[in-house]
């Protein structure tokens, strides 16, 4: 592996690509297109910022978050408007012509589940949108431990958030949770943790939309940590649990923990970037001892991450 020395690459070495290892070369034949990008940067031993300054230098503009999204299949280069940037990276990472442009309108070939779980994509009730929101806080980390039961129901959905205030002010958090298919969530409960006591609640069709306050009115740059529990275990087999970032959040952890007498075929981990669209990329995950599945993800832009199951 060579180590960038952060001098710009001279015209020789771009023009004739070494020989390439054998995975990357292989990688690069069948894909996906993430791996085979992840793979090529790791091979050039360069990190994203020196990736995206040689590219710059090239007259190739690209934000290093987009980088870091294409090389972890959490978004895909879109054709052809990125085109030009695609293979701007194949010369400043020394691979053959069209090798990473072959790949860009490929998906990756993943078996994908027979149902996603739906992220909570749903619009605050008027009346909370008198209050200041969600938009004077930032979320630094989420945490869902979602329980599932005997009859593969979605029984409670603990959650733990960190939150920064953006402006000095904010005194409470909106959240929203969706049923799964045949909830009765006129039966469900909402159970307010450390750093909360539960406001304002609204019920509407499979979903219940409510306030968390804090106690007191945070100031700008102030941290404050909190939790609930969602009780709502009257849904049918669930397909999995979904949280939905409307901004991004740098860390979010999802575990599911099921019922010695249920446990799933198959478990994925998913992201998507739009609502009613398949997931983006498709990762499975292995259920470890005690029944309990986890995936963790990092620097999540707008969009929705979660993990799906498969019963049968």
């Amino acid at each position: 592996m060579t180590a960038d020395s952060g001098h710009t690459m001279s015209a020789d070495a771009v023009d004739h690509p070494p020989e390439l290892p054998r995975a990357l070369a292989e990688t690069l034949r069948y894909g996906p297109f993430h791996r085979a990008l992840h793979d090529a940067i790791a091979h050039r031993g360069l990190s994203l910022a020196r990736l995206r300054t040689h590219l710059e230098q090239r007259g190739v503009q690209v934000g290093q978050s987009t980088l870091s999204y294409w090389q972890r299949g959490l978004r895909h280069p879109e054709v052809p408007r990125a085109l030009e940037t695609v293979r701007a990276l194949e010369t400043v990472l020394r691979l053959p012509a069209d090798s990473l442009v072959a790949l860009v309108g490929i998906r990756p070939q993943t078996r994908m589940a027979r149902r996603f779980p739906e992220p909570s994509w749903v619009t605050t009730p008027d009346d909370f949108e008198t209050t200041p929101g969600n938009a004077d806080v930032e979320v630094l980390s989420a945490h869902d431990a979602v329980q599932v039961g005997p009859h593969c129901e979605r029984r409670t959905v603990t959650t733990r958030l960190v939150v920064r205030a953006v402006r000095a002010g904010p005194d409470r958090f909106v959240a929203v949770h969706l049923g799964d298919e045949g909830s009765a969530v006129e039966n469900a409960l909402v159970r307010s943790g450390e750093g909360c006591r539960q406001g304002r609640l609204r019920r509407l069709p499979r979903t219940l939309v409510f306030e968390l306050l804090f106690d007191r009115r945070l100031d700008e740059g102030e941290e404050h940590v909190f939790s609930f529990t969602v009780v709502d275990d009257t849904g049918g087999p669930t397909p999995g649990h979904v949280r939905a970032f409307v901004t991004g959040c740098r860390s979010y952890l999802l575990q599911l923990s099921f019922h010695r007498r249920a446990l799933p075929a198959r478990c994925t981990k998913q992201f998507r970037t739009e609502p009613n669209t398949e997931p983006m990329n498709v990762e499975d995950l292995v259920c470890g001892i005690g029944g309990v599945v986890s995936a963790y993800f990092t620097d999540i832009g707008p969009g929705a991450a979660g993990i799906g199951l498969e019963w049968t």
